[in-house]
């Protein structure tokens, strides 16, 4: 059995993961954390009776208490490095959805866990169908190397871009090499619109609205013809094989593994 953690337990996707882990035979929910609601059971959290799981504030806390193999981690851009860093330093595993981390952090957190030996998954999705998006978007843009990205969340999301579009521009960027569409000025960011332009030239589009969960359009432009890839996450138990399968494959790992696609076509 394979104990787990979750942090960020009250949330949207904290309640899918607790749910998830409650109902896998091969994983035993120890422990969960959150902010809000302390000493409630987590059962009804997803409508299920009390399960003799309560929520506590202190992540170390319960780390200290329970002793578990791996962190689950759906909390904020605010919290995520402290609680990874903390996962590490007592040797659990962190499996991390949480995005809007900055580069001085994922890299402090690779050298942490690199140093301690203790394995890290960082996913910006876990939903196995925008892995795929993404790879196949690699693969168009050898041939459409003029790209826009459109992200689309529900209004409760704190980052912008998303770190599925920014993990998606990484991969366009990565096939199609020094190639600058569009506008070539210093600019950046494009005033009072979310996302803005990422390297390269690329222009990400981010929209935030109530009755979305996430969903992505990466669109091509060639002569006279247009190619659009896109992924909806309709419902967040989408991301529920993704978080299960890194979970477990987090127990084999030593150091950071950054996206689901590397242990998926690894």
């Amino acid at each position: 059995m394979i104990k787990v953690v979750v942090s960020g337990a009250a949330g949207r996707m904290g309640r899918e993961v607790l749910k998830a882990v409650w109902q896998t035979e091969d994983l035993d929910l120890v422990g969960a954390v959150d902010i809000r609601a302390e000493g409630q059971d987590v059962g009804p959290l997803w409508g299920a009776p009390e399960v003799g799981v309560p929520l506590q504030a202190d992540l170390e806390a319960v780390l200290l208490e329970t002793r578990p193999d791996v962190m689950v981690d759906f909390t904020s851009p605010a919290a995520v490095a402290g609680n990874v860093k903390t996962a590490l330093r007592h040797r659990v595993r962190p499996v991390v959805g949480t995005t809007g981390m900055g580069a001085d952090e994922l890299e402090e957190i690779r050298s942490l866990a690199a140093d301690l030996k203790v394995g890290c998954v960082i996913a910006p999705n876990f939903a196995l169908g925008a892995v795929l998006m993404i790879r196949f978007a690699a693969e168009a843009a050898r041939y459409f190397p003029d790209v826009e990205i459109i992200e689309l969340h529900h209004d409760q999301k704190l980052d912008a871009p998303s770190g599925t579009a920014i993990k998606t521009a990484e991969a366009v960027l990565a096939v199609r090499g020094d190639y600058r569409q569009g506008f070539h000025g210093e600019e950046e960011k494009i005033p009072g619109v979310r996302g803005g332009r990422h390297a390269g030239g690329i222009r990400i589009h981010s929209v935030r609205l109530p009755g979305l969960v996430a969903h992505q359009e990466v669109i091509f432009g060639g002569l006279g013809q247009t190619l659009t890839i896109r992924h909806d996450s309709i419902s967040r138990d989408s991301f529920m094989p993704g978080v299960l399968l890194a979970v477990r494959r987090v127990m084999h790992l030593e150091g950071v593994v950054y996206g689901l696609e590397n242990l998926i076509f690894a």
